[in-house]
């Protein structure tokens, strides 16, 4: 636990350090430019980390075989944790531009509590009483503040990679983020599709679909990426990095699921969105397909006329709520969640890694999966 919470200190400490050295950069280039750096930083200051946490311990788990020292207690006594560190917070400014593109899509007014990038730069066009659209201007700048994040985590992911001792992990790990970054563009591609074209397909396939979206959008991007690429970032044999994927994928799935169950049910104050977002978005989420399957055909009818609607009042957002609760879908969830914890579970205990990583890597598999935010 407390070496974890030095790699989250570790990484925040390269997040600032990298934007303060681009900040100077780009207000050489233009003053105005100041707000990309401070939005960036912004999004970027605090959260989570289990992206960082996860290619941490995956790395652990394959380099905690041939020592058992804390090496964020000792950093200089192994060459490759800057290597690491910079790789995990690649992944964190990755998740941003991600984040950023998502909002945009989603049409979101919060992250974390705070405005969205787009709501950011479209008051930034209100505040300075610019000619144009505010919230073009806005949905512009945001997409462009993303496509310098992805660029940005990449310039990262270089700088890690050319520090490490043994240059075939790196072309490994670079190909395991790769990977991760084309799987996760065409998972959200998947699920703007299925906003659009869910109408027409049974409920089989509309649940099947929305299983293919858990699977490419969140849970091999969240938590299978970053084991892989870490474990790479090691030297992981081909069964390790196997061993290590059959953990991650169902815990990932669990995973996306807990935040399906958030973005629906979750307390605003602790989400940092408005609790219903995700129906106000029309999520054609695995919750949202089990629900369809089993409404009654005029309950159905209200609920698919109302799922969707950006103006939703607290009422309407109760209706929607009190529907899916009704039809089972809740706990057919959390068993779906149970079930993909204990094949992580199953999987993690047979594998050949190292004992002090794969007891992190449980402890972590419970906090996924059991949050709140």
């Amino acid at each position: 636990m407390a070496e974890s919470t030095r790699l989250v200190d570790l990484v925040q400490a390269e997040l600032d350090r990298f934007l303060e050295d681009r900040d100077s950069h780009l207000i050489h280039i233009a003053p105005e430019l100041g707000s990309f750096t401070q939005f960036a930083g912004d999004l970027l200051q605090g959260g989570k980390r289990f992206r960082a946490l996860f290619c941490y311990w995956g790395w652990q788990s394959i380099a905690g075989l041939e020592s058992s020292f804390d090496p964020l207690h000792n950093p200089a006594d192994d060459a490759d944790l800057p290597a690491v560190v910079l790789t995990a917070t690649a992944l964190e400014v990755f998740h941003a531009a991600a984040l950023v593109h998502d909002d945009i899509m989603d049409n979101s007014d919060l992250r974390r509590g705070r405005p969205s990038a787009h709501r950011r730069f479209e008051q930034v066009h209100q505040d300075s009483g610019w000619l144009g659209s505010a919230a073009g201007f806005g949905r512009s700048g945001a997409l462009l503040l993303g496509d310098l994040l992805l660029g940005w985590s990449d310039e990262l992911l270089d700088d890690a990679l050319s520090r490490l001792s043994r240059k075939d992990a790196g072309a490994l790990a670079r190909a395991e983020f790769t990977r991760m970054r084309t799987e996760v563009t065409l998972g959200q591609y998947l699920d703007v599709l299925e906003g659009s074209a869910w109408q027409g397909r049974s409920a089989a396939e509309q649940l099947d679909r929305a299983r293919r979206v858990i699977i490419y959008k969140s849970a091999k991007y969240s938590i299978e990426a970053p084991l892989t690429i870490g474990a790479s970032l090691g030297g992981g044999t081909p069964d390790q990095v196997s061993s290590l994927r059959d953990f991650g994928l169902p815990l990932g799935i669990a995973y996306q699921l807990r935040d399906d169950m958030l973005g629906v049910f979750g307390d605003a104050s602790l989400t940092g969105k408005p609790s219903g977002d995700d129906l106000r978005e029309g999520k054609r989420s695995v919750l949202v397909a089990l629900t369809r399957s089993e409404l009654p055909p005029g309950v159905l009818r209200t609920f698919d006329e109302l799922l969707g609607d950006p103006d939703l009042d607290a009422q309407q957002i109760s209706m929607l709520q009190t529907a899916i609760r009704d039809s089972g879908a809740v706990e057919k969830v959390e068993r779906i969640i149970d079930k993909n914890v204990g094949a992580a579970t199953t999987a993690l205990a047979n594998a050949p890694l190292a004992d002090p990583a794969k007891r992190e890597l449980a402890r972590m598999a419970e906090t996924v999966v059991r949050r709140e935010s």
